[in-house]
């Protein structure tokens, strides 16, 4: 059975999972500064998960927000 949801859900759950998309960010940035010094290939694979979660924040900026990231690059 599919939920069937109004507009007003559809934006909480976006804004939801954007909160989500952030703190993984964050999360991966630091990551990604602590292994570093010790580990530069763990480090590396931080910060490529860090770069996936920077992408979705830009669309679901782009969602919420139209031309928010009007610049590309």
């Amino acid at each position: 059975m599919t939920d069937v949801v109004d507009a007003d859900e559809l934006l909480r759950r976006i804004q939801r999972g954007r909160a989500c998309a952030e703190q993984e960010e964050r999360a991966w940035r630091t990551r990604s500064e602590e292994l570093e010094p010790t580990d530069p290939a763990g480090a590396r694979e931080a910060a490529v998960r860090r770069l996936t979660y920077e992408a979705v924040l830009r669309v679901l900026d782009e969602i919420l927000t139209p031309g928010r990231h009007s610049e590309v690059g």
